[in-house]
């Protein structure tokens, strides 16, 4: 069931990777520095909410940081120089790490720039292991920025850094111009490549776009064996197959190890130097980094002497950095995607496991009766529950239940909650006063309440039909109220109450009515009621009431169905909100 506060968590990884892979491209898309400037806020933007927000530009020699570009700062704080160290931004960057403050007026390293700021989150930006600047995000509202926020910023800074430095290379240097919107093409294109395989094949051929090698390889570090493996090589055109190299031996282990580009014009000379492709004469290797970790290295080698330059080191280092962060965000998804598979299987699992959980018919030498049911989940499992009991000779117990939420949380709450009126409905034979249909909810909500699992709860409406008595009396905990049919009467039994596992000590009322041949009697979760169509109109009880009378005279599982057919009909092709339970009971003699 679907209740305020009981909401499904915000903003699952994989939706946060989506909106980071695409801002992500389109921050690497862009090339002029005005540009990349003004685009970041709105990026940002998309992100977390903020009031003020600013680019600062390291300027190493003097050891000031600059705002390169803001929104919502006064004139004179666009022309501050902040010092290292100073303030929340110079700390950030002296630091080298995000810093999150909720409530700026409680810490002393803050500055004031923008008045009436009271939440600051300031990150830095990263690249090969130095700081060039930084993103500060301001707020009016103390602890608007969260921990989500700052990790998510972290991120985007890794493309922001990447993109700075980028556009800094083009003003520094226009003869690059042709070569970076090459890189920049390329790294648009493997942005958006989640499968490693492809991404490290596809990265061997875009890179013969800046480099004309002969023998090009990517490995990746294997942390564990300490190791670098190849996954990708090619030689004059064809792929070919290497072995591993452990960290810090060879010319591509030492890249790995020390972090560092490694240039050798004559690896004959080099004793570092491990032969591998025998005709190699010299040497490129450029580590592949994410923030200040190396993940892996391209070697590219060539049988010709000095046949790389500093210059193919710099255009290899800036597509470098691009493929690093791609290949992490590939291998993170790799790994989203494996325990999605893994979820999925279980979730199915789970749901077999379920749908065994409710009964398929009604207790043995049942008569006097037609009893059909159907639940169908809004997710692969649902957080609806009912149940067929006989406690007694001559009696049924029909509980239909609705635990708030829907998926994995909300099937275990109902499972355990099903559970306890199982084991409470047997116990009536045991204690007949205790265990009335009002003194099962009673207890049932005891139990609940002491496990203190505060974020669910279960409405239930649970009926025992005495077929030697010819009574039916009925307590319900909030589900919506059941309907009744007699003759051309038909009208929902008015019997609220507080759901089960929400209030300790809560009482609970009952209601019992005699039975007679043609009686229907019918129990339907909120999710039949509460069914939208496109206009966002619910099914309601009036519509809910009309099939059951112009079905009375039908079998109970033709009157289930006829109620699942309106809501679908009613529905269109609007998606269920809902977990949809429907029980139907009729007196036959």
């Amino acid at each position: 069931m679907s209740t305020p506060g009981n909401t499904a968590h915000t903003a699952t990884t994989n939706d946060q990777l989506t909106t980071l892979f695409a801002l992500g491209r389109e921050v690497a898309s862009v090339l002029d520095l005005d540009e990349l400037l003004r685009k970041i806020p709105e990026l940002i933007a998309r992100l977390t909410k903020f009031k003020a927000f600013a680019v600062y530009l390291l300027e190493p020699k003097k050891g000031e940081l600059t705002i390169a570009y803001s929104v919502g700062y006064p004139d004179a704080a666009k022309k501050l120089h902040v010092k290292v160290g100073r303030g929340l931004v110079g700390a950030a960057v002296a630091e080298g790490q995000p810093i999150l403050v909720n409530d700026v007026l409680t810490d002393p390293r803050y500055v004031e720039a923008v008045p009436g700021s009271r939440a600051e989150l300031v990150v830095p930006l990263r690249r090969k292991g130095r700081v060039i600047g930084a993103l500060n995000l301001l707020s009016d509202t103390p602890h608007q920025f969260t921990e989500t926020d700052e990790t998510m910023l972290r991120q985007f800074g890794a493309y922001v850094a990447v993109s700075i430095e980028n556009a800094l290379l083009i003003e520094h240097d226009r003869e690059y111009t042709a070569t970076l919107e090459t890189l920049a093409e390329i790294a648009h294109e493997f942005a958006a490549i989640l499968d490693l395989d492809e991404l490290l094949t596809r990265l061997a051929q875009l890179t013969r776009r800046v480099i004309d090698y002969r023998t090009f390889g990517i490995f990746l570090l294997n942390e564990e064996m300490g190791e670098l493996e190849m996954k990708a090589a090619v030689r004059y055109g064809d792929r070919v197959n290497a072995p591993r190299v452990k960290l810090g031996l060879g010319l591509v282990g030492y890249a790995a190890l020390h972090k560092e580009v490694v240039l050798v014009p004559d690896v004959s000379a080099d004793p570092r130097y491990i032969k591998v492709v025998h005709d190699a004469r010299s040497e490129l290797v450029i580590p592949l980094m994410v923030h200040d970790r190396c993940i892996g290295v391209f070697d590219l080698e060539s049988p010709e002497l000095d046949a790389f330059t500093k210059s193919h080191a710099e255009i290899l280092t800036l597509l470098a950095s691009q493929a690093a962060v791609a290949i992490e965000n590939a291998r993170l998804y790799q790994t989203i995607r494996a325990n999605e598979i893994r979820l999925e299987k279980e979730i199915r699992f789970a749901q077999r496991v379920q749908m065994a959980l409710l009964p398929t018919e009604l207790p043995k030498r049942m008569k006097h009766v037609d009893v059909a049911a159907r639940f169908e989940p809004a997710r692969g499992l649902g957080g609806d529950l009912y149940d067929f009991l006989a406690p007694e000779p001559n009696t049924l117990a029909v509980a239909v239940g609705d635990v708030s939420g829907k998926g994995v949380p909300a099937a275990l709450y109902s499972a355990f909650a099903g559970e306890l009126i199982r084991s409470r409905t047997f116990r009536r034979r045991y204690a007949l006063d205790r265990f009335t249909p009002a003194g099962i909810l009673e207890s049932t909500n005891m139990i609940l309440c002491e496990r203190q699992l505060e974020e669910y709860f279960c409405t239930l409406c649970y009926a025992l039909f005495d077929f030697k008595r010819r009574s039916v009396t009925i307590a319900n905990s909030g589900l919506p109220y059941p309907v009744r049919c007699r003759g051309d009467e038909v009208h929902q039994i008015v019997l609220p109450g507080i759901p089960l596992g929400a209030l300790a000590g809560s009482k609970y009322d009952e209601l019992t009515f005699d039975l007679a041949a043609g009686d229907v009697f019918v129990f339907c979760s909120d999710g039949v009621f509460e069914a939208n169509d496109a206009g966002g109109r619910e099914f309601g009880a009036e519509r809910l009431l009309q099939v059951v009378g112009d079905t009375r005279q039908k079998a109970a599982k033709e009157i289930v169905a006829a109620i699942l057919a309106a809501v679908q009909e009613f529905r269109g092709g609007a998606p269920p909100n809902d977990d949809l339970t429907t029980v139907a009971v009729k007196i036959t003699t």
